[in-house]
């Protein structure tokens, strides 16, 4: 648990070989490193970004360390669950940046017919301690060290020595793996690579660009001042992430070879070809943390989205009846014209991608509504209303179903291959119900709308209508009646690990869900995206520290 850790109580990993990665440094940059210093000098705000190379692909800073970790634990959510409240005024005014610079990737032999290919990213932890040296330098040898030997399995030796009128450190595991940091001036430097180290000490002497001239970054932090954290991805960043995204989704979308090659190879064409920067900022509200994410597209991207995705007047229907009020997770999208918003998406896709490519997309796009039965997209979407809900009833979302308001039944019926509706349907009460041949499918025309999905999820459907209990009970329904977004969903999620980070569970073994909302828009600029949860962004970092 983290209290146990800034009151120097961790305890050592031993035989335990934890790999590292991204999220867990971001983790303990956040939420370790400044703390420990008993004793604070009175120094202005650091600008970090002053230590950041020019080309850094992701950064992130927080500058109250303190005032972000009470956040998360002053929630209700959090004082629930925990048995008591962590006390962080020592980390009161404390700054941390990290910066990733790049990425190395590497494959590990599983079977003679498997591996598993890693990325391992560089980067380079900043922090200022405002506080004496000697307390910078105890810091970095002992609790830095400590956190070294126990993410790496245990056996770590160190290394320490004065240079550039600072003191090095440089930590090798028993495999040979090095870990560096750099501390001068009450600032500490923290890196898995010695380049990526280098360049943060480069750019630190004045002798090479930081982030400071990036004029774009510049504008959006200020409008961030007042936020819990900030972050930034450059086009670069995109670039490079876009590589990790298109294989990680091919690998979780299927199996077949020639599959996962196109996903792997056109996925990062069309994120590369669309999307420019990203900016995420982390406030606090009176309803939780609420991240907001800026997507800044190509000019010629954002014109698309901005005249296509268009949400349509806010008219209240009964769509959300047919949703019993326990779903795992639901939303709605309110869009002006369905079919022309989905066909400026595969425009998108299509212009961001080769010509071979983009006709493959265009030729297997009708498919990609088959988890609730459809064979042909646009036909389906041609046929519907503005209002399309979906919902899932589990965490996996294995059984989900689809509402919509009916314009066309006949043309919804040809899209949905599966059901044979040339047979007349089981009747209920005033709702015609469809199977497919083995059952585990089924659509229900009624009252004007269409449920379609896995079959004892409609069926749940059709009972929370009956019976009253359904989504316009459940207390976040308030959301989707006000705003006027393209989409916006609401879910649950398990957010224990945030405690066991930073305090300690008032019974072991409890579960703990808790509700998030999310909205999306699209403007001039490209796309709007902010979620309201009890922990936000932040909490889905620090549950890495808990692996």
């Amino acid at each position: 648990m983290l209290p146990q850790i800034l009151k120097g109580k961790s305890k050592k990993v031993k035989g335990k070989n934890k790999k590292t990665n991204f999220l867990r440094v971001l983790t303990f940059t956040f939420c370790l490193l400044p703390f420990a210093f008993c004793l604070s000098c009175n120094t202005p705000p650091t600008d970090l970004r002053s230590f950041a190379p020019a080309d850094t692909l992701v950064y992130l800073e927080t500058n109250d360390l303190g005032k972000t970790l009470n956040a998360l634990t002053e929630s209700k959510a959090f004082q629930g669950a925990a048995k008591s409240k962590p006390d962080f005024s020592a980390l009161a005014g404390m700054q941390t940046a990290i910066a990733l610079t790049g990425f190395e990737a590497s494959e590990n032999q599983v079977t003679a017919e498997n591996s598993v290919l890693n990325f391992k990213p560089r980067f380079v932890a900043i922090a200022d301690t405002h506080t004496w040296n000697r307390y910078a330098l105890q810091f970095t040898e002992e609790k830095l060290g400590e956190f070294v030997n126990q993410t790496y399995g245990g056996e770590v030796t160190l290394e320490a020595a004065d240079r550039s009128g600072g003191k090095s450190f440089v930590w090798t595991t028993k495999d040979g793996r090095k870990v560096f940091a750099f501390v001068k001036d009450s600032k500490i430097f923290f890196s898995n690579d010695v380049t990526a180290l280098e360049k943060s000490l480069t750019v630190s002497r004045g002798e090479a660009d930081s982030l400071i001239k990036n004029e774009s970054l510049a504008k959006m932090r200020e409008t961030a001042k007042d936020a819990l954290a900030f972050g930034y991805v450059s086009t670069d960043g995109i670039a490079q992430i876009s590589n990790l995204a298109g294989v990680s989704t091919a690998v979780e979308a299927t199996d077949d070879g020639d599959g996962r090659s196109f996903i792997a190879r056109v996925l990062p064409q069309i994120l590369r070809g669309s999307v420019r920067e990203i900016f995420w900022t982390a406030t606090r509200t009176e309803q939780g943390i609420e991240d907001k994410y800026a997507i800044s597209l190509t000019p010629e991207n954002s014109a698309v989205v901005k005249e296509t995705l268009v949400p349509a007047a806010l008219n209240q229907t009964n769509s959300a009846e047919f949703l019993s009020s326990d779903v795992f997770s639901a939303t709605r999208y309110n869009l002006q014209n369905p079919q022309i918003a989905w066909r400026s998406l595969l425009l998108i896709a299509g212009k961001n991608a080769d010509a071979m490519s983009a006709k493959i997309i265009i030729a297997f796009s009708g498919s990609l509504l088959e988890p609730y039965g459809v064979a042909d997209a646009e036909t389906f979407l041609s046929a519907v209303d503005s209002e399309i809900w979906t919902a899932a009833f589990d965490a996996e979302g294995e059984k989900s179903v689809a509402v919509v308001g009916v314009k066309d039944a006949e043309t919804i019926k040809k899209s949905i291959a599966e059901i044979n509706f040339k047979i007349s349907g089981a009747k209920q009460e005033n709702a015609e119900i469809w199977k497919s041949e083995d059952g585990t499918n089924a659509a229900v025309f009624i009252e004007n709308k269409l449920v379609l999905g896995e079959t004892e999820s409609v069926l749940k459907c059709l009972q929370a209508k009956a019976n009253g209990q359904n989504f316009t009970k459940n207390p976040v329904w308030k959301k989707f009646s006000e705003t006027g977004a393209v989409a916006v969903t609401a879910g649950r999620d398990a957010t224990e690990k945030v405690v066991d980070v930073l305090g300690e569970r008032k019974t072991e073994n409890a579960q703990m869900l808790t509700v998030f909302t999310t909205e999306t828009r699209f403007n001039a600029s490209g796309i709007e995206r902010k979620t309201v949860s009890p922990f936000g962004l932040i909490g889905r970092i620090l549950e890495q520290f808990d692996d």
